[in-house]
């Protein structure tokens, strides 16, 4: 049978290897250590056991989860020969281990030899605080994309190279400040290792690195902090509209909230339009703290929670992209709108119409709301035929107008039909009409300076003469381009 036994070497003093371990390695016909470079190997030898190493492919692969994927691939292949015990520091945060459960062939076997984990020894020499409070380890080479919490102790396995370490310490610098203090353990190659204080931007100027190096960043409190995450948002509102917080935080509610939500949105599309990176991230700070609030206050009634919001948007998105995470094919338009329908059980197509929200502004929701008639082909071919349709509704307006007759339906029809031809022609009606609107408040300005210039005041101005100057402006523009 095809059978891995994995063993745990511990942190490194062959001493705190556990006795099922060391008789494993003793029994073992084939015995491979991922590295040679643990204390124990030595004693291995002093025993007179023989065994191979997977030091070799440190320095045939760059990458380390193809590193890890090629060893556990190997070991499986000797297994097929012959029983394998495979030798490693620490199973339970071993990628090489992983690999092998991931990789593991149908019928064969691995078995995990428990023993003391590089975590036991760091935190065992640790300040007595963070003994005694929860933390977290990851393995260097496997750090995740995003590491927003630090409220809790972190603790970095398997610093084995420099590069590695700069690689971790940019990832660190995220969310940590620079000169925080951390707990640097150098190599078990050292009989004597003790943890040292360092500044984390010093993590990857120390003087070796290998597999068994280890850091370990204490938490850190709210307020010390100098980068901060959502949870830190979520916890500064929580503190805000606690017992001893603000009032105003307090007292507010989604309706109260609702007009501040839209402003920021606004604001943040400004930023977008202004192209400043900075700004842009001030402003969507502010979208964000409008999300959170209403999800404190949502939580506060037993209504939903940031989690429940969180939830929401995560199964939607992987709903909607089922070629990314269910293996469909590539998906179009059409199955787009299909899996939306589904999610929110609309039946027909003016469901689908009646769906788009009443709170986007006029502009946007016409457009979006032609836009999905035409999803059924109830359409013009083209702008032509949009354009037709707005000198058809600007004489009906006309008809109201010269009748004395409210004007606001026929006017209502006129913007929709400008709203069709826009949207045909491949522009945004919003973002056209706020460029023209942005046009007219500059020419109107250019022109006011004009007749200021001439000692004149608008207010005292007959239309025509206001025009002479208008088209004076104009046609200043015009040469300028």
């Amino acid at each position: 049978m095809t059978h891995i036994t994995v063993a745990a070497l511990g942190p490194g003093d062959a001493r705190l290897m556990t006795l099922q371990t060391a008789e494993a390695l003793k029994a073992a016909r084939h015995l491979v250590l991922r590295t040679a470079i643990h204390r124990a190997a030595p004693w291995l030898e002093s025993e007179g056991i023989r065994f191979a190493t997977l030091d070799d492919y440190y320095d045939r692969y760059d990458d380390f989860d193809a590193m890890h994927e090629a060893m556990a691939r190997a070991l499986w292949e000797q297994a097929a020969a012959h029983p394998v015990t495979y030798a490693v520091a620490d199973p339970l945060q071993d990628a090489s281990v992983q690999a092998l459960a991931r990789l593991k062939p149908d019928g064969a076997e691995l078995t995990i030899l428990p023993g003391v984990s590089r975590t036991d020894v760091a935190l065992a020499q640790a300040p007595e605080a963070l003994q005694a409070s929860g933390y977290r380890v990851l393995s260097a080479s496997s750090m995740p994309a995003s590491l927003a919490d630090t409220d809790v102790p972190l603790l970095i396995t398997e610093l084995n190279s420099q590069p590695l370490a700069s690689e971790v310490k940019l990832r660190l610098m995220d969310v940590y400040d620079p000169e925080q203090e951390a707990l640097f353990f150098p190599s078990t190659a050292k009989i004597n290792r003790r943890p040292k204080p360092i500044s984390l931007c010093e993590m990857d100027r120390q003087a070796a690195y290998d597999h068994t190096v280890c850091l370990l960043l204490p938490p850190v409190p709210l307020l010390a902090k100098t980068r901060f995450s959502v949870q830190d948002l979520a916890a500064v509102m929580e503190i805000l509209r606690g017992e001893n917080g603000c009032p105003w935080d307090r007292e507010q509610t989604h309706e109260s909230l609702r007009k501040y939500l839209l402003e920021e949105a606004y604001e943040a599309a400004g930023a977008i339009d202004e192209g400043d990176p900075d700004h842009l991230a001030d402003e969507l700070g502010d979208v964000l703290l409008q999300i959170v609030f209403h999800a404190s206050i949502g939580q506060s009634v037993g209504d939903f929670s940031l989690t429940d919001v969180a939830t929401a948007i995560c199964r939607k998105m992987i709903h909607r992209h089922p070629h990314v995470f269910a293996g469909a094919k590539n998906i179009s338009a059409l199955d787009w709108e299909a899996l939306k329908k589904e999610e929110k059980g609309l039946s027909t197509q003016a469901d689908v119409l009646a769906d788009v929200a009443l709170s986007l502004p006029a502009l946007t929701r016409a457009a979006k709301v032609q836009k999905k008639a035409a999803q059924v082909g109830f359409d013009w071919d083209g702008p032509d035929g949009a354009l037709d349709k707005v000198l058809e509704e600007t004489a009906e307006t006309r008809e109201e107008l010269a009748g004395h007759r409210d004007p606001q339906e026929e006017l209502g029809d006129l913007l929709f039909a400008c709203v069709n031809a826009s949207r045909l022609s491949g522009v945004d009606p919003e973002r056209a009409l706020e460029l023209a609107t942005e046009k007219f408040i500059r020419r109107f300005r250019a022109m006011e300076q004009l007749v200021l210039a001439d000692g004149k005041q608008l207010i005292s101005m007959t239309l025509p003469e206001m025009d002479a100057y208008w088209d004076r402006v104009k046609a200043e523009e015009k040469k300028n381009t």
